[in-house]
């Protein structure tokens, strides 16, 4: 294999390669990138040790909110919240920066931008971290159906959507109180996490499967266990639903799962979530028959997300271009981090404010995708000439504090050498000092890519 290749695995399916990292992947990049499928552990990171779970936090968000309003919330974010949103986004971060298995860790990304769910709504605040951690860490190698529903049950994605304030209009709530649907994680969980805008669904649908999720919300705060997932049949819409042409028997909180899945078998979900995986790692308009071909891994497999990670590195077309996509800013930053070996202190405030500032002065601050669609990922959404400067003057500040103890020849030729233009080259080689030619390399149009 060649070193263009071991660029892109590191690259494009990786998070920029640590020191020695491109030579380790040059061996053989494909086996390098399947090694890191089947990598998952028994433990979650060290870095996650002690950070609190979504329900525990979301049920902190009730009762502050039943106790005291608005102030009452105002005091929570203030007070515990934008510590525990710091100490996820720096360990988040923290992970990518280190992990031994980059792959793995982009997948983890990938999924939790797929099914976003953003700090804008304050209940979200505390717990975004958590619902990466617990709905969807664990799956991204397993089945899409199984992720959907732990997605789907989690008190961040529950009450992100206001899939609480949904009732059964004939149900016994819903018509003693006047209450109604609320759509949002209906329309959602069809149009962005399962068959698509363009998945041949109706609005008829979107009410249908609304109806279905009724009932399912978190326990409210007068509960032991506030925050915890909870089905209540008492608001629940009784009866049968109809949703894309399959009648559900009214059985509860049982109708939901067994509607889900159907959603993740559904050709049209095979072929939106391949159509989104080749764009993030093929290229930004991906070749129609890469997307079939992923589509049909997913359908013959039930949605193994293994076996679809797995088709993604054979795919011909995402090793055609080493250059073809553009690193968002988590990427970019993650990547030159990972360059220069930086490696962040556990109990650092220093280090973690420092990533944290950086990702979010870019454009992308953890966990803060601005709607449900999550994180554009084209290179249209993310570079213009302001950003571009933004990312040069990052790159050169960095360059110039890890500049003492660093050769530029050696991170030039452990990053961007395999791909670099001449002009690049001979721009690190004179450069005046050992910090402009660090900040160079990382400023450069080959590390902005992936």
């Amino acid at each position: 294999m060649s070193t263009r290749d071991a660029f892109i695995a590191v690259h494009r399916f990786g998070l920029g390669p640590r020191p020695g990292e491109l030579d380790q992947a040059a061996a053989d990049p494909r086996a390098w990138l399947a090694r890191q499928i089947g990598a998952a552990t028994a433990a979650p990171p060290a870095e996650f040790a002690g950070l609190p779970g979504g329900a525990e936090r979301m049920g902190d968000f009730l009762r502050a909110r039943r106790d005291r309003g608005d102030a009452g919330v105002q005091k929570l974010i203030r007070q515990s919240f934008r510590a525990t949103y710091l100490q996820e986004a720096s360990a988040r971060l923290s992970v990518q920066v280190t992990s031994a298995a980059p792959f793995r860790e982009r997948l983890v990304a990938f999924w939790s931008n797929h099914f976003t769910v953003s700090v804008q709504r304050p209940p979200v605040f505390g717990t975004a971290g958590a619902f990466e951690r617990e709905a969807i860490r664990p799956y991204v190698t397993g089945r899409f159906a199984d992720m959907l529903l732990a997605v789907a049950r989690h008190p961040a994605m529950l009450v992100y959507l206001d899939n609480g304030q949904s009732f059964g209009p004939d149900s016994l709530v819903g018509m003693r109180q006047h209450r109604g649907l609320n759509e949002n994680l209906a329309r959602e969980m069809l149009e962005l996490h399962t068959l698509g805008v363009d998945g041949g669904y109706t609005q008829t649908d979107v009410r249908e499967l609304a109806k279905i999720l009724t009932g399912w919300t978190v326990t409210p705060p007068r509960f032991p266990d506030a925050g915890q997932f909870r089905f209540f049949p008492q608001i629940h819409e009784p009866g049968p639903k109809t949703l894309l042409g399959t009648v559900y028997p009214d059985r509860g909180a049982a109708e939901a799962e067994t509607a889900f899945q159907a959603l993740a078998r559904h050709p049209a979900t095979a072929h939106h979530i391949a159509t989104k995986l080749a764009r993030h790692f093929v290229a930004d308009a991906p070749p129609p028959a890469a997307v079939e071909r992923l589509a049909r891994v997913f359908h013959d497999t039930d949605g193994n997300l293994g076996a679809v990670s797995h088709a993604l590195i054979e795919l011909p077309d995402a090793w055609a271009n080493p250059l073809a996509k553009v690193k968002a800013p988590n990427d970019f930053v993650v990547a030159a981090l990972r360059a220069v070996g930086f490696t962040p202190q556990p109990a650092d405030d220093g280090h973690a404010t420092m990533m944290v500032n950086a990702v979010r002065i870019l454009g992308q601050a953890p966990f803060n995708a601005p709607s449900p669609a999550g994180w554009p990922d084209t290179a249209a959404d993310w570079i213009s000439p302001e950003s571009v400067l933004r990312r040069a003057d990052w790159a050169m500040a960095l360059g110039g504090r890890m500049a003492a103890g660093h050769d530029p020849e050696r991170l030039f030729e452990a990053t961007i050498a395999p791909v670099a233009a001449r002009a690049t080259a001979q721009a690190v080689a004179r450069a005046p000092s050992r910090a402009d030619a660090m900040g160079l390399v990382l400023a450069s149009a080959e590390f902005q890519r992936r």
